[in-house]
């Protein structure tokens, strides 16, 4: 294995593994140290879970399956920004699915791909379903979009690259 976690990533894992252990087994971390060595290698690649399951000390079949499982992960690398769009029921109803294609035209990309400045994720939910159809890059919210705005959403987007929680 050729990766190593930075000494403040070992450290934030330590610190997380004093708190949260729970009979002996470090499951309850698997999460955290996964967002902490995306951030660090830019992917979840087979060296990262290896890492992560040597640093854990978890089956590697156990860190992989926590890693496919939730769409927040990415296996290869992504760009500096991912755009979820949500397509469920109350998303679908109001346009979604249009959403996701002028997302898709708009960045030339399809859903699932990345390029520089963007990786394009349809995402199952939100939690935002009253503002349908909606969107969420980093912590702010998207909301109320419609495909004819998708053009304006990413040059505020390419503008501001890491933008403040907030709801818009």
């Amino acid at each position: 294995m050729s990766l190593e976690f930075s000494a403040d990533a070992t450290r934030k894992i330590g610190a997380l593994c004093e708190r949260y252990v729970v009979s002996g087994t470090k499951k309850p971390v698997v999460l955290a140290a996964l967002h902490l060595a995306q951030k660090e290698f830019g992917a979840l690649t087979d060296d990262a879970l290896r890492l992560v399951a040597a640093t854990l000390d978890l089956p590697y079949a156990h860190v992989y399956g926590v890693a496919t499982f939730y769409t927040m992960f990415r296996r290869t690398p992504g760009g500096t920004q991912t755009i979820r769009v949500c397509t469920n029921i109350s998303c679908m109803l109001r346009g979604g699915y249009e959403v996701l294609g002028a997302f898709e035209t708009q960045l030339g990309l399809k859903k699932g791909e990345s390029n520089k400045d963007f990786t394009l994720v349809e995402e199952e939910c939100i939690a935002a379903c009253a503002n349908a159809p909606c969107a969420i890059v980093g912590t702010k919210y998207l909301l109320d979009i419609v495909p004819s705005k998708v053009g304006s959403i990413i040059e505020e987007l390419k503008r501001d690259p890491h933008p403040e929680s907030e709801v818009v």
